[in-house]
């Protein structure tokens, strides 16, 4: 079988594959299930601004425009993708959703379409990202049918949310950023888990990720010392979202979420509040089910790889979180983890096929 790559996913760790693909002169092609490139960014919620400032949240090859400093926002982030497709004239099939990817008896791959096409390929770049599926704890069941719920997935601006009290449950990035918005016409409510770690958004004047990118801890493998620590912190930007902030601009902080009876969230301190929606930003899971190759996903459905590769031959991985070190989960990491996944593929496309 002739070589050739099949990438999927063209969000950010697909298209910083393809660039590496491409500047090592290998055949391939990017499938993304979308009918556009980074309607993945389009389709959350609308106020929603990078983690890193434009200095950081660029792929290889391309910078961004305007004021290094400050973060790109859900669209220009979304036009910035598109921009480098076009820059780069990536090969991308769109509107192409995989619903089952195999291995072959040849040592190939297999992948089907929705539409019932099939792709073979001599090696595999899973490159779908970390949020595939949002988690929906059991409590949600116990809340009644007209308290309306919504995920960090389909929730997009405040106009969606009815008239009343508002419980976010999880205090990541992403719901303190709702229950801030929420707050200003909504009485809103955020039940917060295990203390969260945030770092200033600036230090002597410069940007926190700048220290954190040149001092190295960005780079600090996922198994040093350093990176578990960073790892069991999971530290994030304070961009006036830490917990007293938020209660100043009116968000009610609650803690765990316990259960539910109703209309009724009752909490772990024993208190209860009336609300009629409900907010799940308590984060993602893998959907490893579409691929059919023994030993390839967890239990648990979660893919399993070391940096990236994975147990079954020529399978990879780009944009895992803590695929190599801290900078694997944001928009800097994808372009030096397509680079060391590449880099793999080269040397065994030198190989002879079996």
């Amino acid at each position: 079988m002739s070589k050739f790559v099949l990438v999927i996913g063209a969000g950010q760790a697909g298209l910083a594959t393809g660039y590496h693909l491409r500047k090592a002169g290998l055949p391939f092609q990017i499938v993304d299930a979308a009918g556009r490139v980074s309607d993945s960014w389009r389709n959350r919620y609308a106020s929603l601004t990078l983690f890193t400032p434009r200095q950081f949240s660029a792929l290889p090859g391309l910078l961004h425009t305007g004021n290094r400093e400050l973060y790109p926002s859900r669209d220009e982030f979304a036009d910035y993708l598109q921009s480098y497709v076009a820059h780069f004239d990536l090969p991308i099939r769109l509107d192409s959703r995989i619903v089952r990817l195999v291995k072959e008896a040849t040592g190939g791959f297999e992948a089907q379409l929705q539409n019932g096409e099939r792709i073979r390929a001599t090696h595999v770049v899973i490159a779908t990202g970390a949020f595939q599926k949002p988690i929906i704890p059991s409590t949600a069941s116990q809340f009644a049918p007209d308290v309306v719920q919504f995920t960090g997935d389909s929730y997009r601006d405040p106009s969606q949310v009815p008239a009343g009290p508002v419980l976010v449950v999880g205090d990541g990035a992403t719901g303190r950023d709702i229950a801030a918005e929420l707050s200003a016409g909504h009485t809103t409510f955020l039940s917060v888990g295990k203390p969260r770690k945030l770092f200033p958004e600036r230090i002597l004047g410069k940007s926190a990720w700048w220290w954190l990118h040149w001092s190295g801890l960005m780079q600090a493998p996922k198994e040093s010392r350093l990176g578990r620590y960073m790892q069991k912190a999971d530290p994030f930007p304070d961009r006036d979202r830490n917990l007293d902030s938020l209660a100043r601009n009116g968000v009610r902080i609650m803690p765990r979420l316990m259960s539910a009876a109703g209309s009724i969230a009752q909490f772990s301190d024993g208190s209860a509040t009336e609300v009629v929606s409900v907010v799940w930003a308590v984060g993602f899971r893998d959907d490893s089910s579409w691929v059919e190759i023994a030993g390839a996903g967890g239990s648990n459905g979660s893919f399993v790889h070391t940096e990236g590769v994975s147990e079954i031959p020529n399978l990879f991985f780009v944009g895992r979180p803590w695929q190599r070190n801290r900078a694997s989960a944001l928009i800097m990491g994808a372009g030096p983890d397509a680079a060391a996944i590449v880099k793999r593929i080269v040397c065994l496309v030198t190989a002879p096929w079996p």
